[in-house]
């Protein structure tokens, strides 16, 4: 029920979905550009070095003889792979200088990136707020500047907590990948499927049980009006409907990859542009819905239907 309110709390506020990509499109170009310049500059020799074509070809007939069924290929892999790995790390070695202040110079501006385009998070938030709450609507530029000076201590935590958060995830999730197969059965290439569901899986758990936790932080700013560090410490301590929460952002991590990728595969990568920030007001849409039912509050659906505690919509009269 919560998961189907959500849904229709995005078709209700489905114009947001563009004033929400536009101002994701003028943040992520800006910072892909700035990245790119750092990157050329910085990485230039490691880039169009002998070492790194190697890594790239061996990858390349990886996965070719992955989707193929090249068993043949995949029995000797892991030792020209590792051979590859140890000549590009001596390159890595002798170019450590251009690495560490590439890295240092991309992991800013991409946190910047992520804190300015992330401040649209809490005017999406109020404008949410208004209308589950009084069906009211609220003006983008309005709720943005509203909440700008929440919005950014919000995101002077949010946003380096959650990246060591992810960086943690991806790390741990790619040991587990290349250790795994050492625990399962020689299947030859449905071993390393195998492995790569599992893997898969893990890090979509890990997620959800981030997304579980910190469900009610903004809404905990917004509706409760409480402070930023209030708010999270609530969020981090809410036990009730754990369990629901972290199955409802599961199942929506899985809907929304599925979504995107026939979406994007369908149409070319176009309707990137729509299901990616329409999937941002998801997730946002999911954590007011979960807040507003754990919290014991109603709320509006349409002008007419109000969806009580319980999550069973209530007419209204004339």
């Amino acid at each position: 029920m919560r998961f189907r309110n959500a849904f229709r709390m995005v078709m209700n506020n489905f114009g947001n979905v563009y004033k929400l990509l536009l101002f994701r499109l003028v943040t992520n170009v800006i910072f892909l550009s700035l990245s790119y310049v750092v990157i050329t500059l910085g990485l230039h020799v490691i880039l169009t070095s002998e070492q790194a074509k190697t890594v790239l070809q061996l990858l390349g007939e990886f996965f070719k003889a992955l989707t193929g069924g090249d068993t043949a290929f995949l029995a000797g892999f892991s030792e020209e792979f590792t051979q590859a790995i140890a000549d590009f790390l001596v390159l890595l070695g002798e170019e450590i200088g251009s690495i560490v202040g590439s890295v240092v110079g991309v992991a800013a501006l991409y946190l910047v990136s992520r804190f300015i385009g992330g401040t649209s998070m809490l005017a999406m938030g109020t404008i949410l707020n208004d209308k589950m709450e009084s069906y009211g609507n609220t003006r983008f530029a309005s709720a943005y500047f509203k909440n700008l000076t929440r919005a950014t201590l919000y995101h002077l935590v949010y946003v380096p907590v959650t990246f060591l958060y992810d960086l943690a995830s991806l790390v741990g999730c790619w040991f587990f990948f290349f250790y795994a197969p050492s625990f399962l059965p020689s299947w030859g290439v449905f071993s390393v499927l195998l492995g790569l569901a599992l893997t898969m899986t893990v890090f979509i758990c890990l997620q959800a049980i981030k997304m579980t936790f910190v469900s009610a932080w903004i809404p905990g700013i917004i509706t409760a009006d409480k402070g930023v560090f209030t708010a999270c410490r609530d969020s981090f301590r809410m036990r009730k409907g754990f369990a629901g929460r972290f199955s409802n952002y599961l199942i929506a991590i899985y809907f929304i990859f599925i979504v995107n990728l026939l979406c994007g595969i369908c149409t070319i990568g176009t309707s990137l542009l729509i299901t990616i920030p329409a999937s941002y007001l998801f997730i946002l849409s999911l954590q007011f819905v979960n807040y507003y039912e754990d919290t014991g509050k109603k709320y509006f659906l349409s002008y007419r239907t109000i969806s009580g505690a319980d999550g069973k919509p209530e007419g209204m009269g004339d």
